[in-house]
């Protein structure tokens, strides 16, 4: 299971924190919020709360925003209004998206996403048509300077993770999503800091993309990353060595 896209994923969100914070912070607090409203305000019993306020964590958003995002969510406002959706799509060059949303109007969020596919090459999938290509999977990733890798190979697999990879740039941890939560309390018990940890949607099948057509689908990968609705776009694509 190649870690090349998710890699990517990762210098892609670092890249958005500096360009523009203050729309990704919203971004954050909204799911911060929802996740809270929909699973409760304890992260120990939530794990998409836990994993939503990783993220704002690792985007160094300040506490005192997280508390009260939290507090939003669990005294009531408008989070009740938003409803989460995972839109099926092709886009360029035959890659499968699946892409998370989180919105207080459908109508308006699948006219503006329908948009964004006829401005660059993409169009909605037959409902299970991409959904079948990807697995749920817990996934952490640990840089190379926060952990030896045998000893972290050993701890993970121990908690009970499904698999273990050295990357150039650090160690990938899978694990199933029953599974998630124990591994990771794991590794953050000894005090290994993660670059990220998520129940994640993980490709069963890559589609290799050529150095020629990358633009055009990173293209709409950004598109939709930019989008106020659009949580998180997973693809199938393998980009060819430097173009990702």
């Amino acid at each position: 299971m190649s870690g090349h896209n998710r890699w990517t994923k990762i210098k892609r969100k670092k890249e958005a924190m500096g360009a523009s914070k203050g729309a990704l912070f919203t971004k954050l607090i909204r799911e911060v919020t929802v996740a809270a409203r929909t699973g409760g305000g304890d992260p120990d019993h939530n794990a998409r709360l836990r994993s939503a306020v990783l993220a704002a964590r690792e985007a160094n958003m300040p506490a005192d925003n997280i508390t009260r995002a939290i507090r939003k969510g669990t005294g009531g406002g408008d989070a009740a209004n938003f409803e989460d959706l995972t839109y099926e799509i092709y886009g360029p060059h035959g890659v499968a998206m699946l892409v998370e949303l989180s919105t207080d109007n459908r109508n308006r969020t699948a006219a503006e996403i329908r948009s964004l596919l006829t401005k660059h090459g993409g169009s909605i999938a037959a409902a299970g048509s991409v959904g079948r290509l990807f697995q749920r999977k817990g996934w952490i990733i640990v840089s190379r300077e926060a952990a030896d890798g045998d000893w972290l190979m050993g701890l993970a697999l121990e908690a009970g993770a499904e698999d273990f990879q050295a990357e150039p740039e650090g160690y990938e941890i899978t694990t199933g999503p029953e599974d998630f939560e124990a591994v990771h309390k794991q590794i953050e018990a000894k005090n290994v800091k993660c670059e990220a940890a998520e129940v994640t949607w993980v490709s069963t099948v890559f589609v290799p993309v050529s150095a020629a057509g990358a633009a055009a689908v990173n293209r709409l990968i950004e598109a939709l990353e930019e989008h106020d609705d659009v949580k998180e776009v997973y693809t199938n694509a393998q980009f060819s060595s430097g173009t990702g």
